[in-house]
């Protein structure tokens, strides 16, 4: 017989309108709410054969899992941000059961409770900066290759100079840019620049940032930042959200292996 462990995806306060009846979590199961002392944990059930302590350390090396789960888990999460203010837990949070759950709820609650009493009302808005990738150079003729190798080294130095200008002109760029964002946004965190070999994503990157800001001021800050994606050639401007406040909610963001396991025995 396969037993089953309790995923919880995050906590929040009660709320009225229902989730989606098809929306389905980590495994395809539907997600259920556990109330306990006037919180609520988003749960569902998992096998316990894929999230034991064991299980997880392999998959953790299990990229396409990793991503299937990530994707399940924020889905959840979006859907939860429709009708509340969500504390997203990390990703593969899980406990033996209810009764572990509630002594999990017991031991944060008042964590949660101020967290959930500073987020209501608002949500997370992600932006990069990128300097844009050169495109790649065709082949010089034999007449434009260097004469000599002092020649080369004149241009290579002119190359390095011309690409040191632009990316000081990319990190003027995205710190101003972020100034402005600041002062628009309740609070911010600063995360290390992504590296594009990993992330596949082309360019290098010169701001990640996330910013708290108010459901009702989203428009106008979506806006500041779609003035900003045509002010400097060479210069990409990506914005994403609006998200569960998952940078200000003292958890790791829910695509990250963060594994915390509470099973509760």
């Amino acid at each position: 017989m396969t037993t089953g462990l309790r995923y919880v995806y995050a906590v929040c306060r009660p709320f009225g309108t229902p989730l989606q009846a098809e929306l389905r979590g980590v495994g395809g199961a539907p997600p259920a709410l556990l109330h306990h002392h006037g919180l609520v944990a988003v749960v569902s059930t998992v096998p316990e054969a894929d999230f034991c302590e064991e299980a997880l350390k392999t998959h953790l090396e299990d990229l396409d899992w990793l991503a299937a789960t990530a994707r399940a888990h924020q889905g959840v999460v979006d859907a939860l941000t429709t009708v509340t203010t969500p504390l997203p837990l990390r990703l593969a949070t899980v406990f033996r059961d209810d009764s572990a759950v509630r002594m999990m709820i017991e031991a944060r609650e008042e964590d949660f409770r101020r967290l959930l009493d500073r987020l209501h009302g608002r949500v997370e808005w992600g932006v990069k900066v990128y300097l844009e990738p050169e495109p790649a150079e065709p082949e010089p003729a034999a007449a434009a290759r260097p004469a000599s190798g002092r020649d080369y080294l004149r241009r290579r130095r002119q190359h390095s100079h011309a690409q040191e200008e632009k990316w000081q002109r990319a990190e003027r760029f995205a710190h101003c840019l972020h100034e402005r964002l600041a002062e628009r946004a309740e609070d911010f965190r600063m995360h290390p620049p992504q590296n594009s070999a990993l992330s596949g994503t082309p360019g290098r990157n010169v701001l990640n940032a996330a910013y708290l800001v108010p459901r009702a001021h989203s428009e106008e800050f979506v806006e500041m930042v779609d003035r900003t994606k045509d002010e400097a050639p060479g210069i990409r401007v990506e914005l994403t959200g609006p998200w569960a406040a998952y940078s200000f909610s003292g958890e790791e963001s829910a695509a990250e292996p963060s594994v915390e396991s509470g099973e509760g025995r």
